[in-house]
């Protein structure tokens, strides 16, 4: 039987501060989704993961509705999800700590 390899997650010290400019709700559904989606399998597309164009940010994304999430893995640590970000998509602007990121 194939053993289902399982990943750590861990959040950038910035993490805390974007969540700041979320909701409750929003910071529920996001750290859920997170736990959910990227627990196995991270680097695997699917219709709410996808890795991005070469940016400043993440090489992957993490969508749940207008959340989003971007993460690497870690490089001293194959086994651990590194979260580098989290925020909000509206339309084609994105916000993270409440200013526009360009992606």
């Amino acid at each position: 039987m194939a053993s289902v390899v399982k990943y750590e997650i861990d959040f950038a010290g910035c993490v805390d501060h974007h969540m700041t400019f979320l909701t409750a709700r929003q910071r529920a559904t996001i750290l859920d989704a997170i736990e959910r989606h990227l627990i196995h399998q991270p680097l695997v597309k699917t219709r709410n993961r996808k890795p991005l164009d070469p940016n400043d940010l993440a090489p992957w994304e993490l969508r749940v509705g207008g959340l989003r999430a971007f993460y690497e893995m870690s490089e001293s640590r194959p086994d651990v999800v590194l979260v580098l970000a989290v925020g909000v998509k509206v339309r084609e602007r994105l916000y993270i700590a409440g200013e526009e990121f360009p992606l």
